[in-house]
């Protein structure tokens, strides 16, 4: 018989990069009962998370929420602006960025998808690092006649443990003065790493709500810009649900033309209160982030392993890859750690699955769930044979001691 919470006793390790896990602050709040999603209670709440996501975005222009996970909201941005046949350029960072560019071709729409060339440890150089901005400027102002509509990146790529400088994706674009919308996937980086959608000049932001949010599956976001709200209006893409026109009118008044997630939205509203009221506010939650990307990659040095993303400029707050040695199953690694010590990590996907694996430092989380986390993972390293040159655990424990955290977060109330 199927039991739907067995868990050995002890909590258990949920170090995945998403979905993370969900504070019972926001699980008590998402029991509270469902109510009538067109009375006047369900309004008042509908205006509160309207308001609040917008901050979480850093924005002054609408935010959509749509009752689905992120790949729709990735439907939602392409189906808005574009039409059949336009041609869109997106940068390859990982397996996201490629899946994303796999939706558009099954769209209709004609794809470039640029990548910095090479490899490395067999493994693209592009899926390594950043996104070269320079090497988007180079294309768009090779389109002298402008049939590029958008340029599409990944913020946070989960797959790989790189955060790309989207500011300086909107400068290469407007050195190239072209005009171009940028779209961006923030689904995971949203809420932990810093995310400025309006200073940033992003025309689509695509996220969801189960990473930085600490939500459950189930909600996702278009964050707009005035010009791709613009373009939408031309755009002749199908799209019945995902229109933006009839619940930005709706919106209004804090409804949606069609059932929303109700309980989850709940959530929502708990969540941008722990997000946005705690002392130091986001900044304190992307401080946090940091702290712990680097308390983590201490570790992985400390065991001599390859982080994934090669370039420390762009390392993820979200979460570290971490390479396996050559003739190591890193999937056979995972499943010995989850197997003896109840802890999920995360795999490697695509082009660096069975290479890697993924620990998740996001969320609800803090010190001692990392060095939880970390230990399952130094003792299930050992125990597959893998040779490390000293103890992550202890540098772990030695960076966090030595870079006291700013406490800041979030069970109150």
């Amino acid at each position: 018989m199927l039991t739907l919470d067995y868990h050995p006793t002890g909590r258990h390790f949920l170090q995945i990069p998403g979905p993370s896990p969900v504070p019972d602050r926001i699980l008590r709040a998402m029991s509270l009962p469902t109510i009538d999603h067109r009375g006047p209670e369900f309004g008042a709440l509908g205006l509160k998370v309207l308001a609040d996501i917008q901050k979480i975005f850093q924005t002054k222009h609408p935010v959509i929420i749509y009752p689905a996970s992120g790949t729709g909201a990735w439907e939602a941005a392409l189906s808005n602006v574009l039409s059949p046949g336009d041609q869109v350029v997106m940068y390859e960072t990982g397996h996201f960025a490629s899946l994303w560019n796999k939706m558009a071709t099954r769209l209709g729409i004609q794809t470039e998808f640029l990548s910095q060339p090479g490899t490395e440890h067999g493994v693209p150089l592009s899926w390594r690092r950043g996104v070269q901005a320079d090497l988007i400027e180079a294309r768009l102002k090779a389109d002298t006649q402008h049939a590029i509509k958008a340029v599409c990146v990944v913020h946070n790529e989960t797959s790989t443990g790189a955060t790309s400088n989207i500011a300086a994706v909107r400068r290469a674009i407007d050195a190239a003065k072209h005009p171009a919308l940028l779209m961006v996937d923030s689904i995971s980086g949203l809420a932990s790493a810093e995310y400025k959608h309006d200073a940033w000049g992003v025309d689509v932001t695509v996220s969801g709500s189960q990473k930085g949010l600490m939500l459950p599956p189930g909600i996702s976001f278009n964050a707009l810009s005035p010009k791709a709200i613009e373009a939408s209006k031309t755009a002749k893409l199908p799209k019945a649900f995902w229109a933006w026109d009839e619940i930005i009118e709706m919106n209004k008044g804090g409804y949606w033309p069609y059932t929303p997630s109700t309980n989850l939205l709940y959530g929502l509203s708990e969540a941008c209160d722990m997000l946005l009221n705690q002392p130091g506010g986001l900044d304190a939650t992307f401080a946090r982030h940091i702290r712990w990307g680097e308390g983590v990659r201490a570790a992985v040095r400390a065991w001599g392993l390859e982080i994934q993303c090669a370039d420390p400029a762009v390392y993820s707050p979200v979460l570290t890859g971490v390479i396996m040695p050559e003739g190591v199953d890193a999937d056979a690694v995972r499943k010995l750690i989850y197997d003896r010590f109840d802890c999920s990590l995360g795999t490697g996907l695509g082009k660096v699955k069975g290479r890697m694996f993924r620990i998740g430092h996001l969320g609800d989380c803090n010190d001692l769930t990392l060095m939880a986390a970390l230990a399952g993972c130094e003792m299930g390293l050992k125990l597959s044979g893998v040779k490390l040159a000293g103890s992550g655990v202890q540098a772990a424990m030695d960076y966090f001691a030595g870079h006291p955290a700013q406490h800041s977060l979030l069970k109150a109330a």
